[in-house]
C-alpha cells in the first residue's frame, strides 16, 4: 500500500520545524523543510504539457536556493517527467522522491508554511497524503515572533487574522478530509511527546520509534538549542518554558485586543482568556486607537491577500540565483 507523503501545515512559530525535526529523525521519512512548492510553483507558469512553460518552472525551481540545498538532478527530472502525468505535484514528488532516495528512506514530507491553503489540490494529487497541523495559543504565537523578528508588519492585528485564518481552514480540511488532517496542540506536543508522537505515528501509519526524540535527523535545528525564542536549550532538549510567555512579552492593550478579537476562537482550541484589568486610559486608548488602526491593518492584509492568491506569489528576490543564461521562452 502507498502511504503517501506527509506534510506538515500551520503558520511560523506554531511549532512546525520542532515537528519537521522530530519527523526527520524517523528512520522511514525523509523531511523536506521550507520548499514551498505549492506556494511559489504550483499552476503559475500554465500547462506543464507544454515543453516551453515545463522548462520556465523547472528553471525557476532549480534557481530557488532552498530547492538548490535538495541537490536536484535536473536531467533525471526531465527524463522522468516525461514518462508520466504532466502535473505540477508530479513533478513536485520528483524532486522530493530523489532526495529521499538519496536519504536512503521510502517515504518523503515535506514542512512548508501556510500548506494549509492548498490541501484539496494535495489531496487530489496524493490520495494517500497525511496532513498534520501545528496549532499554538496565537497570544504565544504572536509573543513569539516579536521576540524574534522585534516588529512584525501589520502588529497585532494581522498577527490574530493569520491566526485566525490558518485555523479556519484547518478546521475546513479537518472536517472535510478527517482521516487524512491531523490538528496537533504544540503545547500538547512539548509537555507529553513521546505520547504525542505515538499518537502520530499511528495517523501517518509508521512505527513509533525513540530515534524520533533525538532529532539527529535535522542536526541544524537539534543543535541550535531546542524549540524556543527565548534563549538557547540543550541541544535536542524538547521544553515547555515557552508556554504562557506572552504574558511577559505583550503589552496588555495588544493583549486585550487579541482575545477579544479572536476569543472565541482561542476557547474552541482550548486557550483561556487571561483576566485582565486595563486602566481608564489603556481602556480609551484601546477603544479609540488600537481597535480601529488594528482593523484598518487587518482589512489591509485581507485584501493584500486576495491579491496575492490571484496573481500568484513569488520568492523573495534574495532567495533566487540569478540565471546563467536566458531562461526558456
Amino acid at each position: 500500500m502507498d502511504r503517501g507523503p506527509i506534510f506538515l501545515a500551520g503558520i511560523e512559530r506554531s511549532g512546525t520545524s520542532l515537528m519537521y525535526a522530530l519527523l526527520a529523525s524517523h528512520p522511514n521519512i525523509a523531511m523536506t523543510r521550507r520548499t514551498n512548492l505549492w506556494r511559489y510553483f504550483y499552476n503559475l507558469y500554465g500547462d506543464l504539457r507544454d515543453e516551453a512553460n515545463f522548462e520556465r518552472c523547472l528553471d525557476a525551481m532549480l534557481r530557488y536556493k532552498r530547492l538548490i540545498k535538495l541537490q536536484p538532478d535536473a536531467e533525471r527530472i526531465r527524463r522522468e517527467f516525461r514518462e508520466g502525468q504532466p502535473t505540477y505535484a508530479r513533478l513536485f514528488s520528483l524532486l522530493e522522491e530523489h532526495h529521499a532516495e538519496r536519504l536512503g528512506k521510502a517515504r518523503w514530507g515535506d514542512k512548508s508554511l501556510n500548506t494549509e491553503h492548498y490541501i484539496d489540490a494535495i489531496f487530489a494529487a496524493y490520495p494517500n497524503a497525511r496532513v498534520i497541523h501545528m496549532l499554538r495559543d496565537p497570544r504565544d504565537r504572536y509573543a513569539s515572533a516579536i521576540t524574534r523578528w522585534k516588529t512584525i508588519r501589520g502588529r497585532v492585528g494581522t498577527g490574530a487574522a493569520r491566526w485566525r485564518k490558518s485555523i479556519e481552514l484547518a478546521q475546513r480540511n479537518a472536517d472535510r478530509y478527517p482521516e487524512r488532517y491531523l490538528l496537533v496542540r504544540y503545547e500538547s506536543l512539548v509537555a507529553a511527546p513521546e505520547q504525542m508522537l505515538r499518537e502520530i505515528c499511528a495517523f501517518i501509519d509508521e512505527p513509533y520509534t525513540p530515534a524520533m526524540l533525538t532529532m539527529e535527523g535535522a542536526p541544524t535545528h537539534r543543535n541550535k538549542g531546542g524549540n524556543s525564542s527565548y534563549g538557547k536549550n540543550k541541544p535536542g532538549q524538547i521544553s515547555t518554558g515557552s508556554i504562557g510567555r506572552f504574558r511577559q512579552v505583550l503589552s496588555p492593550r495588544d493583549l486585550a485586543f487579541m482575545q477579544r478579537y479572536i476569543g472565541r476562537e482561542m476557547q474552541a482550541y482550548g486557550y483561556t482568556p487571561e483576566p485582565l484589568e486595563l486602566s481608564l486610559a489603556d481602556r480609551a486608548l484601546l477603544l479609540g486607537v488600537d481597535w480601529p488602526l488594528h482593523l484598518a491593518r487587518i482589512a489591509a492584509w485581507h485584501v493584500l491577500e486576495a491579491f496575492r492568491n490571484r496573481m500568484g506569489r513569488a520568492p523573495a528576490a534574495h532567495t533566487i540565483v540569478p540565471a546563467a543564461h536566458p531562461t526558456h521562452a
